[in-house]
């Protein structure tokens, strides 16, 4: 409890004063608190105020209880009501639910307190309060407004809290509605539910799935256009029209520290394609075939999307159009299959392969000798080379084989 008024200066004061300050400041809180009230109303002509079963302001009534609990503490050491913190968390309560800033309220509770303080300040003079102890009940008067403020910040919170709750509870079934494949055609549906959330629902989407730091990182502060679901063991986001300008890069930068995959832009109604190729390459971070500690684009990692999940009958493939290499040593083998890769890549001849690896043509020249030895007419093949060159990028892939340049 805040004491009023603080000692020194005020208990300096004759106590008959007192007395008389505080008798004539008690007469007078019904006409303070209707000024208060005219005052918020003009400071704030949208301001919204509640009524009792008699048809007074509530706020009519807590400006009263507040002045009178504040005067009656100068005279005796009664407790404060027990009424008064609900009365102001109610309020707070109110202009939560009514859609007020919660700076809004704050500056209610300075509009009030200012203009009591001027009713006091004159009752003072009119019964030769002393300065200083005006100047410390003054001072009293504020400790007394913080500790209303916080009763009604309580309660504006409980109210936003459950707000938010709310949201995010229909924000998570907007999302869950969104990446489901539907048989029939959802775009009524979608918009009804889009619209719970304030949400317009856009013509393309780009759906990421998210990794969850081993240390824990705050939730990304995301814009509107973006719902975000942290529920599982891999959080999803749906960002509306990821081609508009600058909207990827955007979420780029609020995504620092996790890693993650996004999925190719899709309609709105397929949000589910691309949940499926960012959940393909989310596994593929985690099982460190791709970058960690950023946000992926599937679309950027085609390759491995492709490649990757076809892991084993690739390897079958590989088992019989590299049977050449079995019989060469380790060292040997790796040497020659990123030679031939090279070459199947640049469709050159000796110097631009020596480019692309780093090397001195007549060394690809043998190199290229020994393959055509090796596989002869396939080489000439057109199915048989793209066969070559589909395991020959799953080994490089894996890293297995050197990149070009290495």
């Amino acid at each position: 409890m805040v004491h009023v008024p603080a000692p020194r200066a005020w208990h300096k004061v004759p106590p008959d004063q007192v007395r008389r300050f505080a008798d004539l400041a008690m007469e007078q809180v019904p006409d303070i608190a209707q000024d208060i009230l005219r005052g918020m109303r003009q400071e704030f002509p949208n301001l919204e105020l509640t009524a009792d079963d008699t048809g007074v302001p509530k706020a009519l009534l807590a400006i009263r209880l507040a002045l009178e609990s504040f005067l009656a503490q100068l005279t005796t050491d009664i407790e404060r009501p027990r009424e008064l913190p609900e009365v102001f968390r109610e309020f707070g309560r109110s202009q939560a639910l009514k859609g007020r800033r919660l700076d809004s309220l704050q500056a209610i509770y300075r509009l009030n307190v200012r203009l009591a303080w001027r009713s006091l300040a004159e009752i003072g003079q009119k019964v030769e309060i002393p300065p200083p102890a005006m100047y410390e009940l003054a001072e009293s008067a504020f400790e007394y407004l913080d500790e209303l403020v916080s009763h009604s910040v309580h309660g504006y919170a409980e109210v936003a809290a459950g707000q938010a709750g709310e949201r995010i509870r229909r924000q998570r079934l907007l999302v869950d509605l969104l990446l489901t494949e539907h048989r029939t055609d959802p775009s009524d549906v979608l918009a009804e539910r889009a619209a719970t959330v304030d949400w317009p629902l856009p013509q393309e989407v780009a759906v990421a799935v998210l990794l969850r730091p081993a240390q824990q990182l705050v939730t990304p502060a995301l814009g509107d256009e973006v719902l975000l679901d942290m529920d599982g063991e891999h959080p999803r986001l749906v960002l509306a029209d990821p081609d508009a300008p600058g909207r990827v890069e955007r979420l780029h930068r609020a995504m620092g520290g996790w890693s993650g995959a996004i999925g190719p832009a899709v309609p709105v109604t397929q949000a589910a394609t691309s949940l499926q190729w960012a959940t393909a390459a989310a596994r593929l971070i985690e099982e460190g075939l791709l970058p960690q500690g950023r946000l992926l684009r599937c679309s950027e990692h085609a390759e491995a999307l492709v490649l990757l999940p076809a892991e084993k009958l690739i390897d079958d493939l590989a088992r019989r159009r590299l049977a050449q290499l079995t019989e060469a040593g380790p060292e040997q083998a790796r040497r020659l299959a990123e030679t031939l890769l090279a070459w199947l890549e640049t469709q050159g001849g000796a110097p631009e392969v020596a480019a692309r690896l780093g090397v001195h043509p007549q060394t690809v020249r043998n190199r290229l000798r020994q393959i055509r030895d090796l596989w002869g007419d396939d080489l000439d093949d057109p199915d048989r080379r793209f066969e070559l060159e589909l395991v020959l990028r799953m080994r490089r892939l894996r890293g297995e084989l050197a990149g070009p340049g290495a």
